[in-house]
């Protein structure tokens, strides 16, 4: 039976008489038994509102369920199917307006915890996976992207789980955009970012940072080498 608790678990967070002494990171992440809990407010609906919700339409209601069955691996399985920056968009993506807002339960009460639920899976994997990451074939094409931030990290995610050989061109020296130089470390945190970048390596994506494209490299040579 699912649990009919009306509102979510609250996110465990940093004393403000503590946060006001550090940048470290402010809220906390869900424990395992929070996470359960939370799993278990999931109704599963039939219609999958949520998903609609959803930018990259991730099957929600099913990695969920497998939250509820102690199955965080086989959670971050199905959210890895859809993106490739689960860490992150658990942490930062307006998440109230997004799956949550279609969610049934925030009808008469708060909706289930999806973005907590989603941190909580992909810092679980990344503590904990030691498998290593199957990586599609290659099917013979080699694609340039210039940026890494989360569109060129996206991007390149999903053309590497499609076989495709993925190169990363980025002018500064750290990759990760507006992730690593626009959101501060109290809101998500550096390492964060570096663990997806490194998720995203172990598919096969080549990531060359201090490459100012129309200087070190013209657009014509990029051309040459991926057309």
């Amino acid at each position: 039976m699912p649990n009919m608790r009306m509102t979510k678990n609250p996110m465990p967070s940093q004393d403000p008489n503590v946060r006001n002494k550090n940048f470290k990171e402010v809220t906390l992440g869900y424990t395992e038994e929070m996470a359960l809990d939370e799993a278990q407010r999931c109704l599963n609906c039939k219609n999958m509102p949520c998903v609609s919700g959803c930018p990259v339409n991730i099957h929600i209601p099913e990695f969920i369920k497998k939250v509820a069955e102690h199955d965080f691996e086989g959670a971050y399985q199905v959210i890895a199917q859809s993106s490739s920056l689960p860490a992150v968009c658990g942490r930062v993506c307006p998440q109230e307006t997004q799956c949550e807002g279609k969610c049934v339960r925030g009808i008469k009460g708060e909706p289930v915890g999806i973005g907590r639920l989603e941190r909580f899976v992909a810092d679980w994997h990344n503590a904990h996976a030691t498998v290593a990451t199957i990586t599609a074939p290659k099917n013979g094409h080699k694609v340039a992207i210039i940026g890494s931030g989360p569109a060129g990290l996206t991007c390149a995610g999903d053309l590497a789980k499609l076989g495709y050989d993925v190169t990363i061109y980025e002018a500064l020296h750290l990759a990760g955009g507006v992730l690593v130089y626009g959101i501060p470390e109290f809101r998500l945190p550096k390492s964060i970012v570096q663990k997806e970048v490194d998720n995203l390596k172990a598919l096969g994506v080549k990531v060359e940072t201090n490459m100012v494209i129309g200087r070190i490299l013209t657009i014509e040579e990029l051309k040459d080498e991926y057309g």
